[in-house]
């Protein structure tokens, strides 16, 4: 069953060895790459790089970069993938986390529309329209990276 952050930072404080906290908390712990967790993704919802990238509205090069690791993305990029992929929002936030990148914060309007999105379920098309028409920029929109 996962722990809480809360519960994990509650857990290091009281172990007296950074050793007893790792080995009794392993399977808690973020220990992969981001291409191997697209590739772990990818194999669990029986789906193929070209169905991701296509439906996540990114560059057909740059995506398969990403999934070979030879790209890091932006964080629009990486919540593109996200949706291509059909994600929850907690699988969405752990591959932010994972990436090294922020996570979605509900407290950020921009990024609430994004969690209301994936919470119901809507597609990128959707959750484009809805941040253009509340006055934010669309996912992908004058990103940096391709």
């Amino acid at each position: 069953m996962k722990k809480s952050t809360d519960k994990l930072l509650d857990t290091l404080r009281k172990k007296p060895t950074v050793e007893e906290y790792l080995s009794e908390n392993k399977a808690e712990l973020i220990d992969c790459t981001l291409p191997q967790a697209l590739s772990h993704l990818l194999e669990e919802k029986h789906l193929s790089k070209a169905e991701v990238i296509r439906s996540a509205d990114i560059d057909r090069t740059y995506g398969y970069q990403i999934f070979d690791g030879r790209k890091s993305p932006s964080r629009d990029k990486l919540i593109m993938l996200c949706f291509g992929l059909g994600l929850e929002l907690e699988e969405t936030q752990r591959l932010l986390n994972i990436a090294g990148l922020r996570i979605l914060y509900p407290r950020d309007s921009r990024d609430a529309i994004i969690c209301f999105s994936i919470l119901h379920h809507l597609s990128l098309i959707d959750t484009n329209e809805i941040l253009y028409d509340k006055g934010f920029r669309p996912l992908g929109e004058n990103d940096p990276q391709n």
